[in-house]
């Protein structure tokens, strides 16, 4: 039985564009899931489990990328990766103990 990979397009919408934490948070997302996960940016394939491939790619606000996954649970990965782009990385600001 052959399956297509599933793919979405999403674009970089946070002003700090896909710096240290966002792709910590993308690579840890990644390894979640047992699909090959890849981004496709400018023509050039990376793989969405490495920080430092992430780091490369340069990504900007604005920047689109291609999520791509194939295997088992592809369609969940590329759901919760593209949510979390989306969402600009948004993360929870817990208050300062004492405050």
């Amino acid at each position: 039985m052959s399956t297509s990979p599933v793919t979405r397009a999403v674009v970089i919408v946070n002003s700090n564009g896909l710096h240290a934490r966002p792709a910590e948070r993308l690579a840890r997302e990644a390894m979640q899931y047992k699909s090959r996960i890849e981004f496709v940016c400018r023509n050039e394939r990376i793989d969405a489990r490495s920080i430092l491939h992430l780091l490369t790619m340069g990504a900007t606000q604005g920047t689109e990328l291609i999520i791509e996954a194939d295997g088992e649970d592809a369609q969940l990965a590329v759901d919760a990766l593209a949510e979390l782009i989306a969402g600009g990385f948004v993360e929870e600001q817990k208050p300062a103990e004492g405050t």
